[in-house]
């Protein structure tokens, strides 16, 4: 799939503000939206559907913005150097963050909870940061695990901290709606990086964390 180049608003001295980076409105689907309602046995043309392949068209643009966003101008400009962190060991930690993402063997919505820990390596990024990275990898089509390895990846090359910790929780609508139709099954994945992986205690902390 070609690339496209998401539109940027401009900060003070021309610079590219990452908080105001969105993607277009659309990726061009809307007549093939209106195909899979014929082929489904819809009228395409009757009130209620007259408007929804704009709709889904528009849906997707912003489903799927992940493809065009970098992790680096999501996070540029929230990396602060912090002489005293990283001397001992000073867990950050951010849980539940919400998340929505698309599988990619079925494009059916999974949905759940992340928890992210790190131990600073005298960075710090911006705690709002985290779930906007999050987003970033969640708003492609995905597969839980990838998905999971991904943030945990991304922060350990962009924070080079000692170590990093993720955990996503999830439901998996292909699994409640369809096939097995198991409603409330939960699928848990973790990537540990750095200490996490090599430090039982420094990992334990961080579960009994985000247990809480």
């Amino acid at each position: 799939m070609a690339k496209r180049k998401a539109p940027t608003s401009k900060a003070k001295g021309g610079a590219t503000d990452p908080e105001d980076v969105f993607p277009p409105d659309s990726v061009g689907i809307a007549p093939l939206v209106r195909q899979i309602l014929k082929n489904i046995g819809e009228d395409p043309d009757r009130e209620g559907l007259l408007k929804t392949p704009a709709r889904v068209d528009r849906a997707w643009a912003f489903l799927t913005s992940g493809y065009h966003t970098d992790p680096r101008d999501v996070v540029n400009g929230a990396i602060f150097t912090e002489k005293t962190v990283g001397t001992h060991d000073e867990m950050v930690v951010v849980r539940d963050v919400e998340f929505y993402s698309l599988c990619e063997h079925h494009m059916i919505p999974f949905f759940g909870t992340i928890h992210v820990g790190y131990l600073p390596n005298r960075k710090v990024i911006g705690l709002s940061k985290i779930p906007r990275l999050i987003d970033v990898f969640a708003r492609r089509l995905q597969v839980q695990e990838r998905l999971t390895q991904q943030i945990a990846q991304s922060l350990l090359t962009i924070l080079n901290p000692r170590g990093v910790a993720v955990v996503a929780e999830a439901r998996h609508l292909c699994m409640c709606m369809r096939g097995v139709q198991k409603q409330n099954s939960v699928t848990t994945t973790s990537s540990m990086l750095g200490v996490f992986r090599n430090s039982p205690q420094t990992r334990n902390e961080f579960l009994s964390l985000i247990k809480g």
